[in-house]
């Protein structure tokens, strides 16, 4: 018969240390593989008869042999099996094959339960290198029996601790200790201690954190760790290590690595420059000598402490062949690439038979892979090993390689070669690692979890940082990269605010910093309560419902678990699967957290499924009910989709309030309102709440049965129609929660503050209260709105309550059974609460009479008030014009009375203007104020000022009468004023805006009245006017500001005056046009029109028309009009005027509107002009005259080309440049803007003005003569005589519009 299928594992045993030549060979270096010489074959044999079956291993050290029966390991203890084991042949024979047909007829074993409790557990260590630490445990047993202990076994990192020179470990009853006598960052991890029984295990976990110890130099890195030897040969090793963490030190430069033979303690540096990368081939050694390695970091201030050093290893080629003399050696085969790097590759290979005496070595060959060029790699050396490392390959290509063997008869033929072989090629550092998330765990300890980085380069581990919120100062939570993607940092302090951040390394470096955690307080996690019937996880999810679909792309909502475990549910998972299948798909790999998502990749015209798992910290709930089956069609219809997540407060006995989400399909048209439908539970009679639509997102639905339970739904509207309806609500009784009150709203009588409060029926646990503004959750406190919760009690305060503080408030109790109310502000409401606020917060100290002021002897004022009542401590302050009187002998009060007074000893001219007192007194407040300006100010002070004890008035010269202005019926403006108290030696003085006026004729100062005329009054000749009297006994001054009301008036007056008198509109020409003109008494009105251009003033066809002028004052209106149309008279006589020669008036031409010039450059400003005289050429530059120097060079060459000469332009070059040439028929002015740039400056984009030229008008008229061809008078009385605007010619001379335009 067939024999049941057998199988045999072999594995490692741990190092073995052996002596050779007195020195200790570390063997695990020189580890290989086990493998199967000979394999297992299948026996047929007969049932009752014995049987043996065999194989053949290798490897080093020795394998251990395991055999197994139908994948379960044979108990050998039964003696139905027995086992040899000779050297590498292993034996297993079944004395009589039984064909066993169910496992029940094997034996079975039972073995004592032993229980084991931790009574003093080690926690975490947190230490720094140099420094020793201990870990012990005591535990009671149970039973205690002493033939059967548990065994004590030591873990760092899931790797199997055992007593060495640097581990102590110490085990008894009820005890174990493990002691690390010197610490390296080497010893940091995660120490388990697991306690081992034949029925079970018991273990305890902590983490060791060691840190770098101080450095040699200040600032210098941190030293390596995890030395290894690797492909120890005859003459080389390869040794590598992992970098330290550098958190605040600078970037590592490279490596030394160091030797030192076994019995001595000479440290020797192995290589001459620091090399880069974490691995590197010590060659050189000799050949059966022991050696121990260490390595140590650099970097821009120094090297750092040697790392700890290595376990011994032996340069000696670990294999033993027998050899033989007399013939070449076979040719190698199998060989291939063990191990590829970079800049190496490891070859093995298996050694040809032989059977001379004469040592063997070998030769390696290389080529590219794409050439068949063979280059020798070992010339010098010879290869004794079948493994060789080659080195100094190009990084990122393909080789080949070939081996043969050779002794001192010959060399063999080479082996066949290998495939292509691709050399690493160097990638850098890796990426920075994904998102971190931190979750807490204890009270001190928080657990953190990365997405690994995109790109890892040959990844070794990560280095974790911690930093407090709000600092930057970053340390290591972990001094040895870490190989997970989870780590738990302990150590924190309970309630501190924490970041974390990740950094990736392989041997080139390390990457950047991941981007940092969110902050985390550091606090125990959810606790799962055993032996309880509810469970942590939560419900699941319900009412699946479909808001949009666009036939690609589902938008999906649910309703969330009943109950959350007593957790936050902080996350979702969808699923989906096709109508008719049953393997469900997640549709998103990262969880979601909102209750809304969007499932897209659909098929569209496809039928689909989906559920939903709520999860929280205590994880996965269960899967929600299946949705219905949802079509994957686009949705067109016009009206707006259906709204969501309907919810519920302030449910009363009557009524309750409805709050929904907006659809996320609108339709055709932008929605307008809702609809909100209710029915009885069972039914399917929906009544709507509300016939016009609801504009807002909530509504107060009335008129409920008591005790009746409800369901709701809500449909959208927009210009199209009613929408879709929701899925109904959950079902909602109407009855309001026993106990409940209602908010109340007051204004606080001490602090003014407007209060809404509200007490709580009901408060649990986590309870929190939501306060809302139209059913909107406050967030914004920026503008004073505080909310105060303590116990059942809640407040909204607005500390600075406004005008559009009104509207509804309400306020939610969250893990209550609905706990709900609401207040609404009315603006009529607020508006009185704001005035009673304020009132509160000013209160106002009555008056009996306001600020006033008395005249005392000697030039003084007494400025006083009285308050209705005062206290003691009152307190008060005077102004005058804002500044501040001084002198406290000065002030007084008098609490009897109310009386408040200041006294100023000198009252004068200077002291004009606003008086005011301040008073506080406790919370309440008064202002008064005087004004003494002006009129007021001299006529309620000159009739005292004569007395003889005011000085400053009396003893001199003064106005008995104030400037005022007065208009003639002639038109004349003048300036009036009186003076009085006068002697020979008396001045009088005119002033406009300061600057003096010499008037034509002197004040007549014997009468006292004063006059200054306004010539040609307007905008020009506005302004302030002073008129000052003084002698040796003093001095006294009047002024009045002509501007705004009393200019417009005087010009309201003139306009008055000079409608009623103006005569009809007669011809006046000019050199700078045709002027129509007419006299209205001794104001001239002018209309000039200039006639195509400055040089062209003669009339043209397009002229002929009718012109007219309205003349307008507050009352009336006076209209002038001259025909100047068909071939009328003065047409004809207009049209035979003589006009100037072009060539008379000047004329600018060939400069631009805008210039743009590069900073240090010459600009040149050049045209041409002309006109008859010669005219003259002036530059200006933002209005004031430019100075010819050495800068600015200013030429008029040949009387017609002017130009102006900028050298080396700067930044305070720029500016409006003006050109005026003038002569006497007038002239131009032209505008250039300069403007300057800096050298790589974009160049200004060039703005041209829109009035660059200005006409200048002659300065005074000038006579044209008659037309030679001049008609002679006609007798008909209907033709106006030319005589007449001969004269107006002659009228026109006087008139004052020419000086207007200077």
């Amino acid at each position: 018969m067939q024999v049941s299928s057998s199988e045999v594992i072999i594995c490692n045993l741990p190092s073995v240390r052996t002596k050779l030549d007195d020195k200790y060979v570390r063997e695990e270096p020189m580890i290989r593989g086990p493998k199967f010489l000979v394999r297992l074959r299948s026996h047929m044999v007969f049932e009752n008869t014995p049987v043996k079956i065999f194989c053949t291993v290798e490897g080093f050290p020795m394998p251990v042999v395991k055999w197994y029966k139908d994948g379960m390991i044979l108990d050998l203890s039964s003696g139905r099996y027995l086992v040899e084991a000779k050297g590498g042949i292993h034996s297993l024979e079944i004395p009589r094959y039984i064909k066993f047909n169910k496992a029940s007829m094997l034996p079975k074993i039972h073995y004592t339960k032993i229980h084991i409790t931790f009574l003093e557990m080690f926690g975490p260590v947190f230490a720094t290198e140099g420094e020793s630490a201990t870990l012990s445990a005591t535990m009671t047993l149970e039973p205690n029996l002493a033939n059967l202990q548990p065994e004590a076994q030591w873990y760092r990192d899931d790797t199997r601790l055992f007593d060495s020179k640097w581990v102590k470990i110490e085990t008894g009853r009820g005890f174990s200790k493990l002691t690390l006598p010197n610490l390296y960052k080497d010893d940091e991890g995660l120490y388990t201690l697991r306690m081992v029984t034949k029925g079970g295990t018991a273990e305890h976990s902590a983490f060791v954190s060691v840190a770098d110890g101080p450095p040699p130099v200040p600032a210098a890195p941190g030293a390596p760790m995890d030395i290894k030897i690797h492909d120890a040969n005859r003459d080389y090793v390869i040794v590598s290590w992992k970098p330290p963490n550098t958190t605040t030190e600078g970037p590592i430069l490279g490596y030394f690595v160091d030797k030192c033979e076994v019995g001595t303690e000479n440290w020797t540096q192995c290589n001459d420059h620091p090399i880069k990368i974490c691995k590197y081939p010590v060659s050189g050694l000799f050949e059966g000598h022991s050696f121990y390695f260490r390595v140590r970091a650099v970097n821009s201030h120094g090297i750092s402490k040697p790392s700890r050093m290595s376990d011994p290893i032996t340069a000696m080629d670990p294999t033993e062949f027998e050899r033989l003399h007399g013939k070449p050696p076979g040719v190698p085969s199998g060989i291939n690439a063990s191990e590829t790097d970079r800049t190496y590759v490891v070859l093995s290979w298996k050694a040809p038979a032989y059977t001379s005496s004469a040592p063997m070595w070998y030769y390696i060959e290389k080529c590219m892979a794409d050439s068949g060029a063979w280059q020798r790699v070992n010339t010098q050396v010879p290869i004794r090993s079948p493994r060789y490392a080659v080195f100094d390959l190009a990084e990122g290509k393909q080789y080949k390689f070939r081996v043969l063997s050779a002794n001192i008869y010959g060399t063999s033929a080479p082996s066949e070669p290998t495939g292509p072989i691709q050399t690493q090629e160097l990638k850098g550092v890796p990426s920075a690692p994904g998102q971190v998330i931190a979750t807490r765990e204890t009270d001190t300890s928080v657990l953190i979890q990365w997405a690994p980085p995109k790109e890892p380069n040959n990844l070794i581990g990560y280095y974790i940082d911690q930093c407090v919120q709000g600092s930057k100062n970053w340390t290591s939570a972990n001094h040895k990269p870490h190989k997970n993607t989870k780590f738990v940092v302990s150590g924190l302090t309970t309630g501190e605010t924490y970041m974390f951040r990740v950094q990736a390394i392989n041997e080139l470096g390390l990457s950047d910093e991941s981007q940092e955690s969110a902050p985390l307080t550091v606090k125990a996690a959810l606790k799962l309560k055993l032996n309880t019937v509810l469970t942590a996880t939560p419900s699941a999810p319900y009412n699946i419902a479909l808001l949009y679909c666009d036939g690609h792309s589902m938008i999906l909502n649910w309703k969330k678990p009943l109950r959350s475990g007593g957790a936050k549910i902080k996350e979702y998972y969808v699923d989906k699967r096709r109508r008719g299948t049953t393997m469900w798909r997640e549709v998103h790999i990262p969880p979601i957290t909102e209750r809304v998502y969007k499932v897209e990749n659909l098929t569209e015209g496809a039928v689909y499924q989906f559920q939903v798992y709520g999860a929280n910290l205590a994880g996965l709930g269960p899967a929600s009910k299946h949705s219905e089956d949802l079509t994957c069609d686009a949705w067109t219809m016009p009206e707006p989709g259906p709204a969501y997540d309907l919810t519920f407060c302030e449910v009363r006995d009557n009524s309750l309030v409805v709050e929904w989400q907006k659809p996320v399909y609108t339709g055709s048209e932008p929605i307008t309102g809702y609809h909100v439908e209710y029915a009885k539970k069972g039914t399917a009679n929906w009544i709507t709440a509300n016939e016009k639509a609801a504009s807002h997102r909530f509504l107060k639905v009335t008129g409920l049965e008591v005790g009746t339970t409800y369901v709701f739904r809500v449909r959208a509207v927009n210009a199209a129609g009613v929408g879709m309806a929701s899925m109904a609500s959950d079902p909602v009784t109407a009855k309001a929660v026993a106990g409940s009150q209602e908010v109340s709203c007051v204004v606080d009588e001490k602090s003014g503050d407007i209060v809404l409060s509200f007490e709580s029926c009901q408060i649990n646990e986590g309870s929190k209260f939501i306060w809302k503004k139209d059913y909107k959750e406050i967030t914004d406190f920026s503008k004073g709105v505080v909310i105060k919760s303590e116990g059942i009690h809640s407040k909204l305060i607005f500390k600075n309550p406004d005008k559009e503080d009104f509207g509804t408030y309400s306020v939610s109790v969250t893990n209550t059974e609905g706990v709900s109310s609401s207040y609404t502000i009315s603006n009529e409401e607020l508006v009185k609460m704001l005035a009673l606020s304020y009132d509160i917060r000013h209160p106002v100290i009555p008056l009996k009479s306001e600020l006033a002021y008395k005249i005392l002897e000697r030039g003084r004022m007494r400025f006083w008030l009285q308050a209705e009542e005062i206290s003691s401590n009152v307190t008060y302050k005077f102004f005058a014009n804002n500044k501040e009187l001084s002198g406290p002998n000065k002030m007084a009060h008098d609490v009897a009375t109310g009386i408040i007074e200041f006294i100023m000893d000198h009252f004068t001219e200077e002291n004009e203007g606003t008086y005011t007192c301040q008073i506080t007194d406790g919370g309440g407040k008064a202002q008064s104020s005087l004004v003494l300006i002006g009129n007021v100010f001299c006529k309620s002070l000159c009739p005292f000022s004569r007395l003889p004890l005011m000085f400053p008035f009396t003893t001199g010269p003064h106005f008995s009468e104030f400037l005022s202005l007065q208009i003639g019926d002639d038109c004349s403006v003048t300036l009036v004023c009186k003076v009085a108290n006068l002697k020979k030696e008396s001045v009088f003085h005119w002033f406009r805006e300061d600057t003096e006026i010499i008037p034509d004729v002197k004040p007549d100062l014997g009468s006292g009245v004063c006059k200054l005329p306004i010539k040609e009054f307007s905008l020009k000749t506005a302004g302030i006017y002073k008129a000052t009297i003084s002698d040796d006994r003093g001095k006294d001054m009047s002024q009045i500001n002509i501007s705004g009301k009393v200019f417009d008036d005087a010009i309201n007056k003139l306009s008055q005056l000079a409608g009623a008198s103006a005569a009809e509109l007669v011809i006046n020409c000019t050199a700078t046009g045709i002027q129509l003109q007419f006299d209205a008494s001794a104001v001239m009105w002018l209309i000039i029109f200039l006639l195509i251009d400055s040089q062209v003033v003669e009339p043209v066809e397009k002229d002929k028309g009718k012109y007219s002028i309205v003349i307008t004052d507050p009352e009336n209106s006076h209209k002038r009009t001259l025909d100047l149309s068909g071939d009328g008279q003065y047409f004809q006589y207009f049209s035979s005027l003589i006009s100037f020669p072009p060539e008379s008036i000047p004329v600018v031409g060939g400069l631009p509107d805008v210039v743009t010039i590069m900073e240090k450059k010459t600009l040149s400003l050049t045209c041409t002009v002309c006109g008859d005289p010669k005219p003259q050429v002036s530059w200006l530059k933002n209005g004031s005259e430019v100075e010819p120097d050495d800068q600015y060079v200013v030429s008029l060459d040949q009387g017609k080309f002017a130009s102006l000469t900028i050298k080396g332009v700067s930044m305070e070059d720029s500016g409006r440049y003006t050109m005026i040439v003038q002569n006497k028929y007038g002239g131009e002015s032209v505008d250039i803007v300069v403007s300057v740039y800096r050298h790589g400056e974009k160049i200004p984009e060039a703005k041209p003005t829109l009035t660059p030229k200005t006409i200048i008008p002659p300065k005074l008229p000038i006579e044209i003569p008659q037309p030679k061809t001049q008609p002679a008078p006609s007798a008909a009385p209907s033709t106006p005589s030319p005589a007449a605007p001969k004269a107006a010619l002659g009228r026109g001379v006087k008139s004052p519009t020419p000086s207007r335009r200077k």
